[in-house]
């Protein structure tokens, strides 16, 4: 059947085209985006692709086979293939097809499945036997507890994720409350969709709940998600985080927002050791190490205290070592924070089988449509590349060729000109280059953080912008995560990280809180045309084009 009016063509490969400039498309673009995956985001047809993971996040979310199916029928301007169909009946229904439990009197886990020919599939894996305890009957094995990580990783795998039902221990009770105005005068109160996450990841206590994933925002409130979780749960809590700026950020929100001490927060970074009923920490010191063959020496933080929560931020950024320690330890409450889920590696699969399944992924637009985060626009500018290094750029190596393309000494001119333009707002200059940044640090006379930096110097150097006796600072990519900065409404953007989507990502949440005035953001992201600069750029734009940001494309050289 032809419906010509329909904006999406679903082909047989499990890819779906959908027209941008059809009057449905956001509609139809809101349906699709909890089960589908974004590859190419071209001006007139966007291309999403329906794979395993997709339906499984779906699934665990609550979304039905009818319901997927019903969107794509609805609007596909052609009949959806049968195969394709056939394909979201069957991954679909392979989620929670197996699942961990326990039984009483059993100390070990029972992976269970009401299909006995799948579990004689598991017993005839022989990656998955050296895990196998013992074969219980035709419905059911025995696997040690340790080894449940493990068994979660290779069963999804094999195309069937574990749903896991088989509880978690308490940890240590520790009393945790948001502030409210009885007890101190000061009220603290969640958002609607905050509240949705907490209560997503809790599901009440059930054992259904304590395992996933919450994705919202820059600028969203992710750490007073995590707060809320810590209040319903009650229990000791490490939290994980990016740097030592993060950490602080976490202590001073959890001083500010609930009624714990002081003296019960601790900080184990580089710089302090201290281990607290609620401890927060970094990836870089977990993953220390003196050479590759050496032991990590501070992973005994896991096991110092009986944790009841661990909360992850910035999940999709979790380190090779820190899955392999959180495959050891599912049975302890697990919280992923994060903006986006797209890890470059493609080990997407392993956030959603150690951390656990997408509890809440709210859409940027929908929150800044209503005025929790600001209205961002979002600009292109391309120049030209310099003349005299368009030579160096055609006879170097891709790699050269990028950060000449990158490093374009054109760009500065144009910075002059947004500097002017935005006179009186609080700009951030974001780049990959060293150097680079190094040169327009020197000619704004603008001070720069880079890794080098030392973290007083940091926090002193973020703390005069958002009292605005800085209006123009530079930053590395240590300034991606995790820094606090609400009034910075302008981020001009020179190089990145090849094609990285999460980093663009982080880089326009930086100046996603909402401003007085309900005034807009600028994410200004500077390129040279017909590069590898150009072409990173557009793969970099594909996250935020699937949450409905246009980018208005400048033509640099008019500037001048």
């Amino acid at each position: 059947m032809h419906r010509k009016n329909n904006p999406l063509i679903v082909q047989g490969d499990k890819t779906v085209l959908l027209e941008v400039d059809n009057p449905n498309y956001q509609k139809v673009r809101n349906s699709i985006i909890g089960f589908a995956e974004l590859e190419k985001s071209p001006e007139h047809i966007h291309t999403y692709r329906i794979t395993p993971l997709s339906l499984w996040n779906a699934a665990a979310s609550g979304l039905s086979v009818e319901e997927i199916i019903d969107s794509l029928k609805k609007f596909s301007r052609y009949d959806v293939p049968q195969n394709v169909l056939r394909d979201i009946i069957e991954y679909t229904s392979r989620f929670g097809k197996v699942k961990f439990i326990k039984e009483d009197g059993n100390d070990n886990l029972i992976l269970y499945s009401a299909d006995e020919f799948f579990i004689e599939k598991v017993i005839n894996y022989k990656i998955i036997q050296p895990y196998i305890e013992a074969v219980i009957d035709k419905n059911r094995l025995s696997v040690k507890s340790q080894y449940r990580g493990i068994m979660k990783q290779l069963l999804v795998k094999m195309g069937f994720p574990v749903e896991d039902i088989a509880g978690y221990h308490e940890g240590e009770p520790f009393s945790i409350s948001l502030l409210d105005e009885t007890r101190t005068g000061k009220k603290f109160g969640l958002r609607h969709y905050q509240v949705e996450a907490v209560d997503s990841f809790y599901q009440s206590g059930s054992v259904r709940g304590g395992s996933g994933v919450v994705v919202l925002p820059c600028g969203a409130g992710k750490t007073i998600v995590g707060l809320g979780v810590m209040d319903q749960l009650k229990t000791q809590t490490l939290i994980l985080c990016t740097n030592v700026i993060a950490v602080r950020q976490w202590i001073d929100e959890i001083i500010d927002k609930t009624d714990i001490s002081a003296k019960d927060i601790g900080e184990y970074t580089g710089e302090k050791k201290e281990i607290k009923p609620i401890t927060i920490s970094t990836y870089q010191i977990l993953t220390y190490r003196k050479d590759k063959t050496s032991e990590f020496p501070h992973f005994s933080l896991f096991n110092s205290r009986k944790w009841g929560l661990i909360i992850y931020d910035e999940v999709h950024l979790l380190p090779a070592p820190v899955f392999r320690i959180t495959s050891s330890i599912q049975g302890t409450r697990r919280l992923g924070l994060t903006a986006t889920l797209i890890r470059e590696d493609g080990h997407e699969s392993d956030v959603f089988s150690l951390i656990g399944p997408k509890k809440l992924d709210i859409p940027w637009r929908d929150l800044e449509k209503d005025g929790w985060i600001a209205t961002a626009v979002c600009h292109e500018i391309r120049v030209n590349l310099k003349s005299d290094l368009r030579m160096q750029h055609a006879i170097s190596t891709p790699r050269i060729q990028y950060r000449v393309a990158c490093e374009n000494p054109k760009k500065i001119p144009v910075i002059e000109k947004l500097y002017e333009r935005h006179k009186g707002d609080n700009i951030l200059v974001i780049g990959q280059f060293i150097s680079q940044l190094r040169e327009i640090s020197e000619h704004f006379n603008a001070p720069l953080i880079t890794g080098s930096t030392k973290n007083a110097d940091r926090q002193k150097l973020y703390s005069k912008f958002r009292t605005g006796e800085i209006k123009l600072l530079i930053v590395s990519k240590v300034a991606n995560f995790s820094i606090d900065l609400p009034d910075a409404n302008v981020a001009i953007q020179v190089s990145g990280t090849f094609g990285s989507r999460q980093e663009e990502a982080q880089r326009l949440g930086r100046i996603l809180r909402p401003k007085k005035d309900g005034e807009y953001a600028h994410f200004y992201s500077i390129i040279t045309r017909e590069t590898a600069d150009q072409k990173y750029s557009a793969k970099r734009q594909l996250f935020l084009t699937e949450q409905g940001y246009n980018y208005d494309i400048i033509d640099g050289e008019t500037l001048f």
